[in-house]
């Protein structure tokens, strides 16, 4: 009997990421595996040692990289592979590799480094962001799940006390879309395939996030919309992948961002499609 570990991060208190994991556990057994919750803590990464009671293959839920990289290392087939879980957890390095690949999203300016202790205020370089996307532009840190650390900049106070109060952190600066205030597509990817879809919109917030309050629904994709959240996820190399697309001109898709570890309870209340039972039966054909 194949066995597998089911990795997510243990030192986060909600429920939805011990959920996200039992999910995939239940695939595995309905799948016939051996299946085994672990949190990252629970996997010693001791560099002398061979892992113990190791597994066919991980499924890895946390964007513990270290980890998914010590568990490549040694021979364990990890999904998604670290690289791709460190590229999508980045979006400013996201966004760099989606734009190798030509995918439409919103005009996007990667800040610069500028460390904790010091500035370039004075040097010109905001004003000619300011200049380039306008206002509302929208600063996104490099680093943030489920709609957090997203800013929509209104006024060039907020403009100046943002990238002042983010001196030390990866960001990037955003083309603000008007005509997807308030709504995006989830679209889930398995190796390829479009396994499920939904539209999230939100009344109250300028992000659709189920998280901040909004709805979702059941969508029937367009064939744009199709093929730019399949070129996305394999813009950044995901196996898995949670693409959010937002509306642009004339209903034209753009990607918004590309998660690697995206949650599916929502999208399986929504549309009924377990995506779980999809991943596993992906990674078992790739094993075979």
């Amino acid at each position: 009997m194949k066995s597998c570990w089911v990795i997510y991060n243990g030192s986060l208190t909600s429920d939805k990421f011990r959920d996200q994991a039992d999910l995939l556990k239940e695939a595995a057994e309905r799948a016939g595996l051996k299946a085994e919750l672990k949190k990252n803590y629970e996997v010693m990464m001791i560099l002398d040692e061979e892992v113990a009671a190791r597994p066919d293959f991980v499924v890895f839920l946390d964007k513990d990289i270290l980890l998914a990289t010590f568990l490549k290392n040694v021979g364990i087939p990890v999904f998604n592979d670290p690289e791709v879980i460190e590229t999508c957890d980045n979006k400013a390095k996201q966004y760099i590799q989606l734009a190798k690949k030509n995918i439409a999203m919103p005009q996007t300016i990667i800040a610069p480094k500028v460390y904790p202790k010091f500035t370039i205020a004075e040097s010109g370089y905001y004003e000619k962001v300011l200049e380039k996307l306008g206002l509302p532009m929208i600063i996104k840190e490099g680093h943030g799940s489920f709609g957090m650390k997203v800013y929509l900049i209104e006024t060039e106070e907020d403009f100046y006390a943002k990238v002042d109060e983010l001196r030390g952190v990866d960001y990037v600066f955003q083309q603000f879309i008007e005509t997807s205030r308030g709504r995006d597509i989830r679209v889930n990817i398995v190796g390829g395939e479009i396994v499920a879809a939904m539209y999230r919109s939100s009344e109250t917030d300028f992000r659709a996030n189920i998280t901040n309050g909004g709805v979702a629904s059941v969508i029937e994709l367009t064939e744009e919309q199709k093929e730019l959240a399949i070129r996305a996820a394999e813009a950044v190399g995901a196996e898995f992948a949670g693409v959010d697309l937002l509306y642009g001109d004339n209903e034209m898709p753009l990607v918004c961002e590309v998660n690697a570890a995206a949650h599916i309870r929502n999208i399986y209340n929504v549309t009924g499609i377990n995506v779980a039972d999809k991943m596993i039966e992906y990674i078992l054909g790739e094993l075979a």
